[in-house]
C-alpha cells in the first residue's frame, strides 16, 4: 500500500525550508500532497492559485509530489485522499507547542491519521514565510532563501520588477 502524506499549511509564499521539508519527506512517503489551506480568514499576499502554480513550479521535478487545495478539517481531507499522515516542519522551539496541540486535535478527530515531525535544517531555520515577505517589501535580497519563482513573484508584488520585465 502506498505511504501518503498531507503537507498542509498557508505557504505564503513557499520557501526552500518548505522544499527541504518535501524533499527529506519523499525519503519516508511515497507520495506527499502539498496542501494549500484556502482559509479567508488569514490575511495573505498571494492567492491559493498563484500560491498552487509557484509550488507545482518549484518542485515540478518530484512526480510523486501534487499540489492541491483543501478547505475544512485537514483529517477529513487526509481520509479523502487515503493518506495515513500530516507531515509538519518545525523551526524552532517556539513552534511545538501551537504543533503539539494541533497534532493532539486532530488525533482526537481521527485515531487513523498520525502526525509526523520533520525538524527544519539547520540552513532553513530562518526563513520563514512573513520575514521572507517583510525583507522583500523593502527590496532585501532574497534570492537563496526562496524557490526562483517565489523570488521574482515577490519582486513583482512589491513593484520591483514589473512582469514585463521578464
Amino acid at each position: 500500500m502506498e505511504k501518503i502524506a498531507i503537507y498542509p499549511g498557508s505557504f505564503d509564499p513557499i520557501t526552500n525550508g518548505h522544499i527541504d521539508i518535501v524533499e527529506r519527506g519523499l525519503k519516508i512517503f511515497d507520495k506527499i500532497i502539498v496542501a494549500i489551506l484556502r482559509n479567508p480568514a488569514k490575511e495573505v499576499l498571494f492567492t491559493v492559485e498563484e500560491r498552487k502554480k509557484m509550488i507545482e513550479i518549484s518542485l515540478n521535478k518530484h512526480s510523486n509530489v501534487e499540489v492541491d487545495i483543501f478547505d475544512g478539517l485537514l483529517v477529513d481531507y487526509a481520509k479523502m485522499r487515503n493518506a495515513g499522515t500530516i507531515l509538519r516542519g518545525m523551526r524552532a522551539v517556539s513552534e511545538f507547542e501551537y504543533e503539539f496541540q494541533l497534532a493532539l486535535m486532530n488525533r482526537k478527530l481521527n485515531r487513523e491519521v498520525q502526525t509526523v515531525f520533520l525538524m527544519t535544517g539547520l540552513r532553513w531555520i530562518f526563513t520563514g514565510s512573513s520575514i521572507i515577505k517583510e525583507a522583500a517589501s523593502f527590496g532585501g535580497n532574497i534570492n537563496g532563501m526562496v524557490p526562483p519563482v517565489v523570488s521574482r513573484k515577490l519582486k513583482e508584488k512589491f513593484g520591483f520588477i514589473s512582469s514585463a520585465d521578464e
